[in-house]
């Protein structure tokens, strides 16, 4: 399926499950046609995977990309060798011109290079540095991002991530006007978009960047008609929302700390992490680094959110019920359950059951969680049966750091 066909899809179903539009979108779609917009000229700013599909949608809606701006190549992988981002790598692809500054702020040079190409505006999508006002004043119809979280929640460099590992219901895409500040500017076009419990940071991840390309498609008409001018009057003419003042948060960047997994915390406090920091986050396992893929919370209230076999395990397994009916009222809804000990529960981290062909089940501050694949340091990833092989744990072994040890 075309990129074209997918947004134009995607849109439909939208709208078939009357999903809410933002104010701008809305007056697109009951507004008078808008003349035939001619090519634009774009300066696309961005680096990650994230941001590709957004290129190639701007490509295919026929407008002119005067210029490609990503973090410059960096070492990756194993044998560290030097490799271009995926923009870059794209926008090769493309035969589109590349810039790759080390620091937009401090490169004068580039500035006036990327001011010669005499965009009409710039859009900017997970690119990894703030831009400078010498920058954001250049283009006439001004620089707008395309950011994967509902602002001003999750303002910062990793909102889909954050907003898994807090357990957020929802989340989805702005279409913003840049400002100096970090993600302050105001909202031009808004989806939401619910957010599954099995659904991990990749999964999201993709969904959202082919949301945000079908937003920046949309915005561009409304950004055209409202012409150039004062910022001020442009932006007064779209209509846009500023940001709350509530409700604000921040998306710092995670260190090496945050992908440990700590054993005390409920299964669901747990599962969010796995989610949230895929493919990253771990535990030990006999003094190996284990990494953490894929999980499922054995909770009853969210039997109807996991997948058929932990459903029916949980339904069925009477050690797993009594785990769960000996943690205290809310253990496994985020909040901590008893402190360990012989008179309720079993110790953090402790297996609990090897289920043939599924995985392993493994005591937490309450409920138990369900550990399906993952993949042990100098191994390959694996799932159900061969995670059981691979391990060769039985009930009673621990996984995390021995007692004692700092976690």
């Amino acid at each position: 399926m075309g990129l074209e066909v997918a947004l134009e899809l995607a849109l439909k179903q939208d709208l078939a499950l009357g999903k809410p539009l933002a104010l701008g979108m809305a007056q697109a779609l009951t507004a008078p046609p808008l003349p035939r917009m001619g090519p634009m000229k774009i300066l696309f700013w961005g680096t990650p995977a994230y941001a590709v599909p957004s290129l190639d949608a701007l490509v295919a809606a026929g407008h002119a990309l005067v210029g490609v701006v990503s973090q410059p190549d960096r070492r990756r992988g194993r044998g560290k060798e030097l490799l271009a981002s995926p923009v870059k790598a794209r926008a090769l692809e493309l035969g589109l011109p590349v810039f790759t500054p080390e620091r937009i702020r401090r490169d004068g040079q580039c500035q006036a290079q990327l001011a010669a190409l005499g965009a009409d505006l710039s859009v900017v999508v997970a690119f990894g540095q703030i831009l400078p006002p010498a920058v954001l004043d250049q283009p006439p119809l001004g620089c707008w991002n395309g950011h994967g979280s509902l602002l001003p929640r999750w303002r910062g460099a990793g909102p889909i991530q954050w907003c898994l590992l807090e357990g957020d219901a929802e989340t989805g895409v702005g279409i913003m006007a840049m400002e100096a500040g970090l993600d302050t500017g105001p909202v031009l076009l808004e989806r939401t978009r619910t957010i599954g419990l099995l659904e991990n940071a990749a999964q999201l991840g993709e969904r959202l960047s082919l949301l945000t390309a079908h937003l920046l498609v949309e915005a561009l008409p409304l950004i055209a008609a409202a012409g150039p001018g004062p910022e001020a009057e442009r932006l007064a003419r779209l209509g846009v929302r500023p940001q709350a003042s509530e409700g604000l948060t921040t998306a710092r960047l995670l260190t090496k700390a945050d992908l440990q997994i700590d054993w005390t915390q409920s299964a669901l406090q747990i599962h969010r992490r796995v989610m949230g920091l895929y493919p990253n986050a771990q535990t030990s396992w006999a003094g190996k680094r284990l990494k953490l893929l894929a999980t499922e919370p054995l909770v009853q209230r969210l039997a109807n959110q996991l997948s058929p076999e932990a459903a029916e395990l949980l339904r069925h397994d009477a050690a797993i019920q009594a785990t769960c009916a000996a943690a205290t009222q809310g253990a496994g809804d985020g909040r901590p359950g008893p402190e360990p000990g012989p008179e309720t529960s079993p110790e953090p981290g402790t297996v609990l059951a090897v289920v043939k062909e599924l995985g392993l089940v493994v005591a937490s501050a309450g409920c138990p969680l369900l550990l399906r694949t993952a993949q042990l340091e100098g191994k390959g990833v694996v799932s159900g049966q061969a995670l059981l092989q691979q391990l060769g744990a039985q009930l009673g072994d621990r996984l995390g750091p021995a007692p004692g040890e700092q976690r």
